[in-house]
């Protein structure tokens, strides 16, 4: 017995040394500009998205007008945390249109030609966005740079349009 509680303290020691490397958590935290709610939240650990966390985003990124949730990309959340982190920001995203309904987007569109017939919004792959301190134009080119779907630059409302469709830009 004295010998495998020596062996254990040789095991340990060893252990002891030995760098763990802790799966990485993905966080975001939003600020629903329409309902006033906010949400600080880790999403996904190592590869494991968590449940509980997705519902939690999909009801602050519900469409405010309607009530109706939808399933909001994964990917999409990727996104956003990456790009946080490429700018070096904790800020809360600021959220000005997450989830849109058909008829939400339809309603939009009938007064602005801005608003696509088939947004990925009703997809829950879109998102329209500001981050406090981060000026819009910065924030759209480092959108930019990541080359990872759709980004507008709409700086006369102040807020950039991400999705996770392909690859396109457009705004100034």
């Amino acid at each position: 017995m004295g010998g495998f509680t020596a062996g254990m303290a040789v095991s340990a020691s060893a252990l002891a040394k030995v760098p763990v490397t802790l799966p990485k958590a993905r966080s975001l935290s939003f600020y629903n500009l329409h309902t006033g709610e906010s949400l600080d939240t880790t999403f996904c650990v190592g590869k494991h998205f968590l449940p509980d966390s997705l519902s939690e985003v999909n009801r602050v990124l519900r469409d405010h007008r309607t009530g109706e949730e939808c399933d909001m990309s994964p990917q999409l959340l990727v996104l956003l945390d990456d790009l946080r982190k490429t700018l070096g920001t904790s800020q809360p995203l600021q959220v000005i249109s997450g989830y849109r309904s058909p008829e939400t987007n339809a309603k939009l569109g009938q007064h602005s030609s801005g608003v696509a017939k088939k947004s990925l919004h009703m997809q829950g792959k879109a998102i329209d966005i500001r981050i406090p301190g981060v000026e819009v134009g910065k924030l759209y080119r480092a959108a930019r740079a990541m080359n990872a779907g759709g980004v507008g630059l709409y700086s006369s409302s102040d807020f950039v349009h991400l999705d996770v469709g392909s690859v396109r830009y457009w705004g100034a």
